[in-house]
């Protein structure tokens, strides 16, 4: 584990406009940078940093965060990951925490497992390159397959000598334990013998996401009928056949540009796509789609795009990851080449443009592509046609979104010809059962006992049908939700003028002899933050938003412990939510600098010069919403049971009728 000191001192050393300047490239704008967004492709800049606060924020996504979370966005990098790449980059020694003597010797199996990987990927990338055995067989075959010297390094491609133990004899020469060569795959050990794993093989490396060597896919290049075509690494302690993709290191960056993910089958049709321009493409390397997979995916794009050859069977066998994909929620299309052809092929048979084009123009939603594929099969007959409308949705009932779940059943119904209310039908059964399966699998895993406060498994059944539209009605849009509203403005009065003194004025009544009401005012000096605190204190307001209750809890703490906000504390707080909205909240305040407006002589007017009103606007106008709430209430208890509470009603009504009074507003 990485100390709590080094930690501190990577925040207190790294500078954000230093670590972004490495990767986007950064214009002066007032007391601020500003760039175009590294997330999309776009023409305007919307990407700000300010040095001052530390921070920065990508409008176009809404994403944003300090150094550490840049990394992790822009690079696809753990939090250890990012530390580490910053305490690099700033000659920062890292400390290790005081392991348990378990602990280490696993993180040292480990480490060394990776050491004898990146050796090996280096050893068979050296043979290739400036052996002649290496440069006469396994260069020129990736010649052959039409693959350039850029392609190849960007892969970082190789070559293991057609020997018994010509690796193995040079990773022991240079001091790599046999252990861990074993442990690798790298060496098969028989007795007392060692052999070379991928001997005569070309070899893909498969990195992890952040780059270190997992694993490799060895390539036979004779015509040996009793040897595997393909060899992977075994299962081990780094290397997990269904939890990489391969590809996706090199990927990863275009994946997230392009909101998109390409995924094919093989090592060569990643390279031939990535060759031709086309980055945003990973395979699963020969094996059935996994949902860790598609959730590796998942981190960095809703939207998949599945390409298969012109295979029928490879298709029929395929496609049963389509659902998996559907479960975790994301948006699925298809792309069929032609007879004879697959990705590697086709791209290497077809220029950018045209390649990018039959993309584009062949993308299928998968409803449309499943119902074409499997009506061939059914052709006429009707027992056939009912199997196929229950294959497909069976596909929709695994889609978590009640709403897109309805749009997919009305356009199955539209394509297969049959009713909609049959559709619905079959789907209610199909998630009562699946919603039956996972409650039976719940009660399986956990032996804790039923909490009697917790709604039974048909509570949950009903939601998801009332969800998904079931009782019909169409889909109704939600209310704007004020009061989160009023809660963020709240939250950001707070962040960006908490610790400012203001003017503020009360009004006094008073009442003379003859019970005349006057009402008049006094002016005083506050702290912005102890203004707010007094008045949500005096009406005992709790925010409806539990990440807002977070951020105000977190800064009363600071308040009640030094009188000062300390706003970098949130920034850089361990959950990252708080970081995140915490950031997005401040760098809202930059925005105008995106549009120049001084160069178009527009003044912006501060909001210092208005901030007693701000704060006064803010906490009346979050009484008024939470006093319309409690009428509600009182009207809805009253329908209910038949006794109205006119007083209470008609005092609350009041005091909100003085409040829009203050707040200017009619009522």
């Amino acid at each position: 584990m990485i100390s709590r000191s080094t930690i501190d001192r990577v925040f207190e050393t790294a500078r954000v406009e230093e670590v972004i300047g490495e990767f986007v490239q950064l214009k002066k704008a007032g007391s601020n940078f500003k760039g175009l967004s590294p997330f999309v492709d776009e023409k305007s800049p919307s990407f700000m940093v300010s040095p001052v606060k530390q921070i920065w924020k990508d409008f176009s996504t809404g994403k944003g965060g300090n150094a550490i979370s840049f990394l992790m966005e822009h690079e696809h990098y753990s939090y250890p990951e990012a530390i580490k790449w910053l305490a690099k980059k700033y000659n920062i020694e890292i400390e290790e925490t005081e392991q348990s003597s378990e602990e280490k010797a696993q993180m040292n199996e480990r480490e060394s497992m990776f050491l004898v990987s990146k050796f090996a990927k280096d050893y068979f990338q050296d043979t290739m390159l400036n052996s002649s055995k290496g440069k006469a067989i396994g260069l020129s075959y990736f010649k052959e397959r039409g693959f350039t010297e850029a392609t190849i390094k960007t892969f970082e491609l190789g070559y293991c000598l057609d020997e018994w133990d010509a690796f193995t004899k040079r990773a022991l020469e240079k001091g790599y334990d046999l252990k861990y060569l074993s442990a690798t795959g790298l060496t098969i050990v028989k007795e007392n013998r060692q052999f070379d794993r991928f001997k005569g093989r070309v070899m893909f490396p498969i990195h992890s996401m952040s780059g270190r060597i997992l694993g490799f896919g060895g390539r036979i290049l004779t015509a040996d009928k009793k040897a595997a075509k393909y060899l992977n690494s075994p299962e081990s302690d780094i290397y997990h056949k269904g939890k990489i993709l391969y590809g996706l290191y090199q990927a990863k960056k275009e994946i997230a540009k392009q909101d998109n993910c390409y995924l094919v089958e093989g090592y060569t049709d990643v390279i031939s796509f990535h060759q031709s321009g086309i980055e945003n493409v990973v395979a699963s390397s020969g094996t059935a789609l996994t949902s860790d997979q598609i959730r590796l995916v998942n981190r960095l794009t809703k939207n998949i795009t599945v390409l298969f050859d012109g295979d029928a069977a490879g298709i029929r066998a395929s496609i049963r990851g389509i659902d998996l994909i559907l479960e975790q929620g994301m948006n699925v299309k298809v792309v069929q080449f032609p007879d004879g052809e697959d990705p590697d092929s086709f791209a290497k048979s077809h220029s950018q443009t045209a390649l990018k084009e039959y993309l584009e123009d062949s993308a299928q939603d998968f409803i449309n592509f499943k119902v074409s594929l499997l009506l061939q099969e059914s052709k006429n007959d009707p027992v056939k046609k009912a199997g196929v409308i229950r294959d497909i949705v069976s596909s929709i009932s695994k889609i978590p979104d009640g709403i897109q779940r309805e749009i997919y059943v009305q356009e199955c119904a539209r394509i297969m010809d049959i009713s909609e209310r049959v559709l619905f039908s079959e789907l209610a059964q199909l998630l009562k059962k699946g919603l039956q399966e996972k409650s039976k699998a719940n009660k399986q895993q956990s032996a804790r006992t039923q909490d009697p406060n917790e709604p039974p498994p048909e509570y949950f059944l009903e939601q998801e049908q009332a969800q998904m539209g079931l009782v019909k009605g169409g889909v109704t849009a939600g209310k704007v939700d004020q009061l989160s509203i009023l809660e963020k403005e709240i939250i950001r009065i707070l962040l960006v003028f908490g610790n400012e003194d203001a003017d503020f004025i009360e009004e006094v009544e008073s009442e003379d002899e003859d019970g005349k009401i006057t009402i008049s005012q006094r002016k005083y000096s506050n702290n912005v933050s102890a203004e707010i605190y007094v008045h949500l204190q005096e009406d005992e307001i709790e925010f409806t938003n539990p990440v807002f209750q977070e951020i105000y809890t977190e800064i009363i703490h600071q308040l009640n412990q030094s009188e000062q906000l300390e706003v970098d504390a949130l920034v850089n707080h361990s959950n990252s939510e708080i970081s995140a909205t915490v950031t997005s909240i401040i760098m809202d305040e930059e925005k105008h600098q995106l549009s120049n407006w001084q160069s178009k002589n527009i003044e912006v007017k501060s909001s210092l010069e208005v901030l007693p009103k701000l704060v006064t606007d803010a906490i009346f106008n979050l009484r008024r919403v939470l006093i319309a709430k409690k009428i509600e209430a009182l009207v809805a208890e009253a329908a209910e049971n038949n006794t109205v509470d006119l007083d209470a009603i008609k005092n609350y009504t009041g005091l909100r009728i003085r409040l829009f009074g203050k707040l200017n507003r009619v009522v």
